[in-house]
């Protein structure tokens, strides 16, 4: 039996936006495509802010999640979808749009909370994460979600369906780009390093992987679990072209994601440096909240200090 969403939006009904959030969607929109002025950083940063807000409500209205991975990735997933990626939220099917695999699926908070910021469905929605009969289940669900390219979730699956999208484009001659984004910790798995020699063997050069390294998995630090380093070197010695750089600092987000578009005949890989947690104090670089939602007075907490922090951005 299928659950119905309560909230699910209707067959080609546009989601409903604030105003505010239209008018900032219109001016990245318009700037797309052109050299990052103070004011794009600036209404990115406004943007991750709310990102990260719609991560700790959705993990805070389900009573379980992962926000600390989300919160890591939450200035990616940013630039992502107002700056690099060619999407159409009203038309999320849209056969020539770029790709966006999550391949650490249980960090899907922070992909549902930027897909409602561009408008794939209402921000309101977002509390319902892993509800019964909700489309924002624990893990991206494709055949449910808007805006969802691939469902995920067993790690190293995701970057080996991104890798074969990355070739199916190659081989119908489209010029679309695939993107997909790994956790550190899932870097442990042997299936990533197939993907990346296939990747390489294949010269997918239209293959951007990201690496989100927090440093930190569900058991601990990393090195103690089973150390990936050097992530680099090894990226490297598969044949790829790799960038490393601050995953926070949307300057270098912008000159790595140009330098793979400049990159040919290779997949590229770009590591970024992150914090668990990033943006809720009593969240960063702590592996305890890999998986774990915030109570009723965290929740107070964490929202309090991301108000704070959206409202410094707001007044600058």
């Amino acid at each position: 039996m299928h659950f119905k969403n309560k909230i699910q939006t209707k067959a080609n009904e546009k989601p409903i936006q604030p105003p505010d959030l239209r008018q900032m969607n219109k001016q990245i929109k318009d700037t797309k495509g052109t050299a990052m002025t103070e004011n794009d950083k600036k209404l990115l940063s406004i943007l991750a802010c709310k990102v990260r807000m719609g991560v700790v409500t959705a993990t805070h209205a389900a009573k379980s999640g992962h926000p600390g991975g989300s919160l890591s990735a939450a200035d990616l997933f940013t630039y992502l979808y107002f700056r690099e990626l060619n999407v159409n939220p009203e038309d999320p099917a849209w056969e020539d749009r770029d790709r966006f695999v999550l391949s650490k699926g249980h960090t899907a908070p922070g992909l549902y909370s930027v897909l409602a910021l561009r408008g794939f469905f209402p921000l309101e929605e977002l509390k319902t994460l892993r509800h019964i009969g909700s489309r924002l289940q624990g893990h991206p669900n494709m055949n449910e979600t808007p805006g969802v390219d691939m469902s995920t979730g067993s790690l190293g699956q995701g970057v080996s369906v991104a890798a074969g999208m990355a070739l199916s484009a190659k081989v119908q001659g489209k010029g679309l780009r695939v993107y997909t984004l790994l956790g550190d910790g899932e870097t442990q798995e042997c299936e990533v390093w197939e993907a990346m020699m296939f990747a390489h063997q294949h010269k997918l050069d239209n293959l951007c992987v990201i690496i989100d390294n927090n440093g930190l998995q569900i058991d601990g630090n990393i090195e103690d679990v089973m150390s990936p380093y050097p992530i680099v070197d090894k990226l490297k010695a598969f044949g790829l072209f790799v960038e490393e750089i601050d995953g926070h600092c949307f300057d270098q987000l912008e000159a790595a994601f140009a330098a793979a578009k400049a990159n040919k005949g290779a997949p590229t890989a770009i590591v970024m440096k992150t914090t668990k947690g990033k943006g809720v104090s009593f969240m960063e670089g702590k592996a305890g909240w890999h998986g774990k939602a915030p109570n009723d007075e965290e929740y107070e907490t964490a929202m309090k200090e991301l108000k704070a922090t959206l409202a410094e951005w707001e007044a600058k």
